[in-house]
């Protein structure tokens, strides 16, 4: 099964820079993390995840908007995280194993985060009793956060993206 394309993403000019393999227990919740100078594209190469992503560009139509995506055994497609897009996953079987690829080197200056459980995004994790970690348990809620200090969709597109590649709730965005 190919699990990635670089013809899959025109938009992208798919320099792969780093991949990165994330392995969990189940009832875990990682996230919510967003990137100014990173796009990930994951793939779960077994068991089941609740991908999370939500836009936090104040400039975007779809600002604010949640969308969950179960991906996985059952479901193996690959999601396509843009800049601004504050992501996560939760864990659906006792083991996953998440690949991912992203387009420029890891950079701790570039990690920033969100709730997991912020109240106003209402996100169904699909678990009972997440574990968390602490790094995740710290992150703010987004209203604490000031308008100009999340991304931009300019910030976006500026990193090589079309119109409409990047909105959430199109099927061809992930």
């Amino acid at each position: 099964m190919e699990t990635f394309r670089k013809e899959w993403f025109p938009q992208r000019s798919w320099k792969i820079i780093q991949t990165n393999r994330s392995d969990s227990m189940g009832n875990v919740v990682r996230g919510l993390h967003y990137h100014f100078k990173q796009v990930d594209y994951w793939y779960v190469v077994s068991g089941m995840i609740r991908a999370v992503l939500v836009d936090i560009r104040p400039d975007s139509p779809t600002f604010r908007q949640v969308e969950t995506i179960d991906i996985g055994d059952a479901n193996p497609l690959g999601l396509f995280i843009p800049v601004g897009v504050a992501h996560g996953f939760a864990t659906l079987t006792y083991r996953v194993t998440l690949t991912y690829i992203v387009d420029n080197y890891y950079d701790s200056q570039d990690e920033f985060g969100i709730a997991w459980n912020d109240k106003s995004l209402a996100i169904d994790w699909g678990v009972a009793n997440p574990i968390v970690s602490d790094r995740d348990l710290r992150n703010p809620n987004l209203d604490d956060i000031p308008v100009d200090s999340l991304p931009s969709l300019a910030l976006s597109i500026s990193r090589d993206y079309t119109e409409g590649d990047y909105v959430l709730g199109k099927k061809d965005s992930y």
